[in-house]
């Protein structure tokens, strides 16, 4: 079979169609995070209170297909996974910004895509949010110089968990799958008890 994607490193389409099909989905993406309700802050915070599991359940519904859809296209020949990009990784610093990013997810209630979800849907309490993360954009910019050795602290280049773990990335695949698995279970059963708990506090 002929390689077909993805569509821009392989000559398809021009860089210019790329953007405006990146511009698209992004608009569909967005689209489709209102319309499951993630642009609200209470359904978003609840996630954090164990009363509403479905942030959990759409988004690692998404990378599990995601990463089975992409091995499944890699090994039918139809998209080399050598062209996608994959990101260089400095665990110190990119745990670090993980647990800063999830202390605002569960502060404010919103993450940057939910957020301006969330502002297109009317909601201004997402402005806050977004000013808020483009002030700390602007701050790591102009503190640079303090956390460059931090920030590119642990390099590991281009690694995945599979190359970092020695293993097939079926297996991790095929890991992954069972952990959602799992998960989307025990969510259910949490969801039911909070909802129980709830229902007897209310009486």
């Amino acid at each position: 079979m002929n390689e077909i994607a993805p569509l821009a490193p392989v000559g398809l389409i021009s860089p210019e169609v790329n953007l405006i099909l990146a511009g698209g989905i992004g608009l569909l993406f967005g689209f489709v995070l209102e319309r499951a309700g993630f642009g609200s802050s209470r359904k978003l915070a609840a996630q954090w209170t164990g009363r509403d599991w479905s942030v959990f359940r759409v988004m690692f519904s998404a990378i599990v297909t995601t990463l089975f859809g992409a091995l499944l296209l890699d090994a039918l020949g139809l998209m080399s996974l050598e062209r996608v990009l994959v990101l260089s990784t400095y665990w110190p610093s990119q745990l670090i910004g993980g647990l800063v990013m999830g202390l605002g997810f569960a502060l404010a209630g919103y993450c940057p895509g939910t957020s301006l979800v969330a502002l297109a849907s009317g909601r201004w309490d997402a402005l806050v949010y977004i000013l808020g993360m483009s002030a700390g954009v602007v701050a790591f910019a102009w503190g640079w110089p303090f956390w460059e050795d931090l920030y590119n602290a642990g390099a590991l280049g281009k690694t995945t968990l599979a190359q970092w773990w020695s293993v097939s990335p079926w297996g991790i695949a095929f890991g992954l799958l069972i952990i959602a698995g799992v998960g989307w279970h025990l969510a259910h059963r949490w969801e039911l008890r909070s909802r129980t708990t709830q229902g007897v506090l209310d009486v």
